[in-house]
């Protein structure tokens, strides 16, 4: 008899600063259809990374988010490319256990913020990140990464906010993911094609 396989436990995200724990690397999933998401999710999972961002950069992204959050057990399925009060909404109810937005005007910021989710808020200027650690932000979404400054200005910044950490997205490759990560604010990050896989139709952006 083949013994019943265990449960697989899902991590328990209650904030920023956990999301930023979970993985070194957060893939972040562009789908053509709703059909391509479980199997990519469950293929992370195997592998060892146990979140996904799938993003509202395509018309399947919203299904995409709730299919993988009801059928892959133990993957935190977060939302992306979230730009508008609707949309916090709608990825909520699809079962989004975390909000990523690009940039944060204030009506957007406010709906993500009353979600109760945990978010990751794009900041791309030392005013724009302290604007977020008003709000009660200390873990936030460094956007457009390189073409911000790169590792040098987010090196910066840790001198008068050492509070804040990051998870820098945009320009960032395979081959310089290490050395963001290198740096003491840096929780994980979001390197571009990191999860490309041409065979399964699957597109990813930073």
């Amino acid at each position: 008899m083949t013994p019943a396989t265990a449960p697989v436990a899902k991590p328990v995200i209650s904030s920023e600063a956990d999301l930023l724990d979970l993985a070194p690397v957060v893939p972040v999933v562009v789908v053509d259809s709703v059909e391509q998401a479980v199997p990519l999710a469950r293929a992370l999972l195997a592998g060892g990374i146990p979140v996904i961002e799938l993003t509202l950069r395509s018309a399947a992204g919203l299904g995409a988010i709730e299919a993988v959050a009801s059928e892959v057990e133990g993957m935190v399925v977060g939302a992306g490319t979230v730009v508008t009060p609707e949309q916090v909404r709608q990825v909520q109810d699809a079962g989004a256990q975390f909000i990523v937005t690009p940039g944060s005007p204030p009506r957007l910021l406010e709906a993500a913020l009353a979600s109760g989710l945990p978010l990751l808020a794009g900041a791309g200027t030392l005013t724009e990140m302290l604007t977020l650690a008003e709000a009660g932000l200390e873990a936030m979404k460094f956007f457009p990464a390189e073409a911000s400054g790169g590792r040098p200005y987010l090196s910066a910044v840790s001198g008068p906010c050492p509070q804040l950490r990051f998870c820098p997205t945009g320009g960032i490759t395979r081959e310089t993911a290490a050395d963001w990560l290198a740096l003491p604010n840096v929780g994980c990050t979001e390197p571009s094609g990191w999860c490309h896989a041409a065979d399964r139709g699957v597109a990813s952006e930073g």
